[in-house]
């Protein structure tokens, strides 16, 4: 098990994840495609199939995305009143775009977080599961 020196900086940690890179060398690429982690990162070895995002940065970004779509929405609204088909038209693909560009910088973020507070070495869980 290696630890993280205490000296390691969660906002340069987290700096890595957000571009996808590994957060212990900061070098090597996180992702062996759109959200597929690597099992190991190709510069300093370390392991990240331990590292389970799970539905943390999808329900995080929903949460983000909501708010801002929904406030842009409503500010079109007030301003334009425009019919609903258009808020559609309009709405749809920058829901979908912004989604889908946020989803990766989200994921490196908590695998990031995750190697900065937990060892993924550990016999059993946090928590005691």
């Amino acid at each position: 098990m290696t630890a993280v020196p205490e000296a390691e900086s969660l906002s340069r940690i987290l700096g890595f994840g957000l571009r996808g890179r590994c957060p212990r060398c900061g070098r090597g690429a996180l992702f062996d495609g759109f959200l597929t982690l690597r099992d190991r990162c190709p510069v300093c070895g370390l392991g990240l199939t331990g590292h389970d995002a799970g539905d943390g940065p999808a329900v995080f970004g929903i949460f983000l995305l909501s708010f801002g779509v929904v406030g842009l929405a409503g500010l079109v609204e007030y301003a334009y009143a425009p019919p609903l088909w258009l808020h559609v038209i309009i709405w749809t693909p920058v829901i979908t775009a912004l989604g889908l560009l946020m989803l990766r910088p989200l994921k490196g973020v908590t695998v990031a977080i995750q190697y900065r507070f937990r060892s993924t070495d550990e016999a059993t869980r946090p928590g005691g599961s």
